[in-house]
């Protein structure tokens, strides 16, 4: 065994960084120690207690109530803004109703919501009472949904007439009430009046807008809409993951944890200016980042509801002048899309007051990086490129940034499967030798314990599931995942459940699913699959009809579990054989798949997958 292996968590986080950021949260009751070691990250904050409305509006009040706190762009152009005394009192209201329907501390809601400030009120008033949120994606078909519905046992579920979705309408609600009605068990569903179309009604429903219509400026709380003081490891949230082992497991996350990572990595980014996160609301760095880290430090939050193609692909560029963002936050897949678009727009006028845009969620190559420091800012734009992960509560690391307060160190090294450090170029496991305050407190699911293997895989670190290697000048490349999970745009998506949809299907008897590289998602999903007699054999199968069984496929995973998870190409096999191992094979198979057809065959043999591979035919 290497002399290097770790047997005990002992290495202390960097004390004055963390103390900085720690005072900047707005502790309700003051810690007596910062950190303690001890099982998994230890424990931080201890005898703290803190509320995250507190924290990220109510403490603002004094010095900041009639500044903009949140700025919101809806799709279709119209445009509201929250300034903080208006978000407060939307809060309180909601809170108040939430108490009168019986939520308290620890109990469950729903967020199956568009990216508006309804969704932050809603979250916000959560944390007051100490409920725990889960946002559910607003595109999510009803059967998904209400797959997830029964896992959650909620008090109330929050969703909203319709949703702008890329110029059309998508019907939440309707679907919200057909997931209910398979899941059952919800007593009370909130509705947000977003487009204004008909929705059914039913006993329990309730209007949003009439929950929170009874503040006034200057009202008191002496109605239930007061804080409550809650540990700093209290949920707050529960966030699905991709599936681990074929159950669905969620991660949980403490109020104060969480909010102090985010308040670091806000430190870090931040310029004191407009701040926007361009992702989802389901995209947690949206959450944690777009949210909770901009609110918690003063700084007004840019929101914008829909696709950035929407009416044009000036998009972007028109939301970064409108508000005058200072510091744009997305994923490389984001960038890469509007790159593509760029090509084919009229120049557009770089946008002075941008001073850093920093990517997330996947790998950023750096012609991306270099493209985005002339397309949006005229001089002297800094790019950064962060790195993190849902369990440690978003970034935890960002490279690029020349002047910018010091980020807490996560004591980043790459080891091989015996937990040896590896030499520099080799490729090994990413782990974490110094604790982060973000670190999820709690793990829920069937597959709880594949998550706890953070902890002991590698003895005394924390094993990030994380490929990488590094060169010579400290660069960490990212290079993908060691188990059945990929990045998709920014999003983890499991190959396990497509693969599990697809041999579901009744064309479909045995599938496998890799990933290979894209121009625009950066990764994207290739599957290869063996047809059931219902289909018919690729032999006896024209082109057309290889074709249509392809897009049937692909578009069934889609209609499951989402556009991200969609295979971008599908091979037909005449059989799979046992002469190659999983990697050799998805190596092949990703090899063989090309985004679109391009004149290469639908239909291969298995001995034209084995010569992908390199491995003699016999």
């Amino acid at each position: 065994m290497p002399d290097d292996r770790r047997h005990a968590l002992t290495t202390a986080p960097p004390q004055d960084v963390w103390t900085e950021v720690v005072g900047q949260l707005g502790l309700l009751t003051p810690y007596t120690s910062l950190w303690e070691a001890g099982e998994r990250s230890g424990r931080w904050m201890t005898g703290a207690e803190i509320n995250l409305s507190v924290s990220c509006v109510e403490r603002h009040l004094a010095e900041r109530a009639d500044q903009v706190a949140l700025h919101w762009e809806g799709e279709p152009g119209d445009r509201r803004r929250l300034t903080y005394v208006e978000l407060h009192e939307q809060v309180v209201a909601l809170a108040r109703s939430l108490r009168a329907m019986g939520v308290g501390v620890g109990d469950r809601v729903g967020l199956h919501l568009g990216w508006l400030p309804e969704t932050v009120v809603a979250m916000l008033a959560c944390a007051r009472i100490g409920a725990v949120h889960t946002v559910l994606p607003a595109p999510l078909p009803a059967e998904p949904l209400a797959d997830r519905l029964a896992l959650l046992d909620l008090k109330v579920l929050f969703t909203q007439d319709g949703a702008w979705r890329h110029g059309t309408v998508l019907p939440l609600k309707a679907r919200a009430d057909e997931a209910m009605l398979a899941a059952g068990g919800i007593e009370h569903t909130v509705v947000v009046r977003r487009t204004g179309m008909d929705v059914q009604w039913f006993e329990g429903d309730r209007w949003l807008h009439d929950l929170i219509a009874t503040t006034r400026p200057g009202q008191t709380d002496d109605g239930g809409g007061g804080a409550v003081a809650l540990p700093v490891d209290h949920p707050v949230a529960s966030i699905p993951l991709a599936t681990r082992g074929g159950h669905p497991v969620s991660v949980v996350h403490g109020s104060g944890a969480m909010l102090a990572g985010a308040v670091a990595v806000h430190r870090h980014l931040s310029t004191g200016g407009p701040f926007w996160c361009a992702g989802d609301i389901a995209w947690a760095v949206t959450q944690f980042h777009g949210i909770y880290g901009p609110l918690a430090c003063g700084d007004p939050a840019v929101m914008f509801e829909g696709t950035l193609d929407v009416p044009n692909h000036q998009r972007a560029w028109d939301i970064i002048r409108r508000y005058g963002v200072e510091v744009l936050l997305t994923s490389p897949s984001v960038m890469r899309t509007v790159r593509g678009w760029a090509r084919e727009m009229p120049e557009v006028a770089a946008i002075p007051t941008l001073r850093r845009v920093a990517t997330a969620g996947e790998p950023v190559e750096e012609e991306v990086a270099a493209w985005m420091r002339g397309a949006f800012s005229a001089d002297g734009l800094e790019v950064a490129d962060a790195w993190g992960q849902l369990e440690l509560g978003g970034v935890v690391r960002i490279t690029g940034l020349a002047d910018a307060p010091p980020l807490p160190d996560v004591g980043l090294e790459i080891v091989d499967e015996e937990g040896g450090t590896v030499a520099v170029g080799g490729e090994g496991e990413v782990v974490l030798t110094r604790p982060w305050a973000g670190t999820m407190v709690g793990v829920e699911g069937e597959a709880a314990d594949v998550l706890l293997s953070h902890w002991t895989r590698h003895p005394g670190v924390y094993a990030t599931g994380d490929l990488a290697r590094q060169d010579p000048d400290g660069h960490v490349d990212f290079l993908g995942r060691t188990d059945d999970v990929v990045s998709v745009s920014g999003q983890l998506v499991s190959l396990r459940e497509v693969r599990e949809v697809l041999t579901d299907h009744p064309y479909v008897d045995r599938a496998d699913v890799t990933w290979r590289k894209h121009p625009e998602l950066g990764r994207a999903l290739v599957a290869a699959v063996t047809l059931s007699d219902a289909a018919g054999q690729p032999q006896h199968l024209d082109d057309a009809a290889l074709d249509a069984v392809a897009v049937d496929l692909m578009d069934a995973v889609r209609e499951v579990l989402g556009g991200l998870a969609r295979p971008r190409a599908l091979l037909v096999v005449d059989r799979f054989g046992d002469e190659l191992g999983r990697r050799e094979r998805a190596r092949a198979i990703a090899t063989l798949a090309t985004p679109d057809r391009h004149g290469a065959p639908r239909s291969v043999t298995w001995e034209q997958v084995l010569a992908a591979a390199g491995h003699s035919v016999g």
